[in-house]
């Protein structure tokens, strides 16, 4: 899948992005899992240790810093965990965050976003139709958007995770990570791939509504229907005026993977069940692809579990193997 390099986010945001949010964002730890290891180790990052549950307060508080914190406030269109993570970053630097969401969100995700003392808009069924709530907000009221992907300083943020995998584990040779607008795997592939070219970095997603990996099939963003998935981080288009990430992942990414609804319940039951997490869909998909043997660990691999903001009924009925 690799193509010419493009301009794009490098080693050097991603560093200056990790002296810039140290101190605000947890180092997470990379545990070992003995039930996944077999010839080779497998590693969990768990960013479900991040303060709001997932991987993306790296971006967001890289971005709110870099864009001066306060100004007239911040709005971004988001699945649940960008938006949590814009609501902390801008709460902890005294701003206004506005955060639109679709109707498709789960309630635990946009509570979570109210405890934060962010305003709430709900628009739509959809990320795009949310996208036009966040376009009107900027024109008419000056605020700041944030988007929850293609953005430099929210790629670079993420990135810093790519970082802090190359210094816990040099000899890392696959990384899985999902995949959904991009702005996780570009920033963790543009920093594992500087500095450690031949390890492999794969994008995994859902197969309902995977709007990258139709995207990198077609060989230009294309619209995707939004439709309710388990990995529900993951759902939304990639943006038909994508600047950075459909590049990037393009460029760098070695492989996509797709998984059923029932591999991903089954990712979350193993998180549960043998490594003693609690992982939402999104989150699980590294693990459910090493379960189904649609990846296999060929080398030190490291599956990036991105957050653990699950509803607690569904999660329930997942372990009971309920996918009513």
């Amino acid at each position: 899948m690799n193509a010419p390099l493009p301009p794009m986010v490098g080693l050097d945001a991603i560093r200056a992005a990790e002296a810039r949010i140290v101190g605000r964002v947890a180092r997470t730890p990379m545990a070992r899992s003995p039930a996944l290891s077999g010839a080779f180790p497998v590693f969990l990052k768990l960013e479900t240790r991040q303060p709001t549950g997932s991987f993306k307060l790296r971006g967001a508080t890289n971005a709110v810093l870099a864009l001066g914190g306060q100004g007239p406030g911040f709005v971004t269109a988001s699945t649940g965990n960008h938006g949590r993570a814009l609501a902390h970053a801008a709460r902890a630097e005294g701003g206004r965050a506005v955060i639109c969401m679709s109707s498709l969100v789960p309630s635990n995700k946009v509570e979570a976003v109210r405890a934060l003392g962010a305003e709430i808009h709900i628009v739509g069924r959809s990320q795009d139709e949310a996208q036009i709530e966040v376009d009107r907000l900027v024109r008419e009221e000056g605020l700041v958007e944030v988007p929850p992907f293609d953005h430099a300083a929210v790629i670079a943020g993420q990135g810093t995770l790519g970082l802090e995998i190359l210094a816990d584990l040099p000899e890392v040779a696959q990384v899985l990570v999902p995949l959904s607008g991009g702005g996780l795997a570009a920033g963790v592939a543009a920093a594992v791939k500087a500095m450690r070219p031949r390890a492999r970095l794969v994008g995994v997603s859902m197969a309902r509504g995977a709007a990258m990996q139709a995207s990198l099939a077609a060989g230009r963003p294309v619209p995707v229907e939004e439709v309710a998935t388990l990995a529900d981080s993951l759902g939304g288009g990639i943006g038909l005026a994508n600047r950075h990430t459909f590049a990037m992942c393009r460029a760098l990414l070695d492989d996509v993977l797709l998984l059923t609804e029932e591999e991903i319940a089954a990712g979350i039951r193993h998180a549960f069940t043998a490594e003693n997490e609690v992982v939402e869909g999104a989150g699980a998909v590294g693990i459910a692809a090493l379960l189904s043997g649609k990846a296999k660990a060929e080398g030190p691999t490291v599956l990036v579990v991105s957050g653990r903001n699950i509803d607690e009924g569904l999660h329930r009925r997942i372990l009971r193997g309920d996918m009513a």
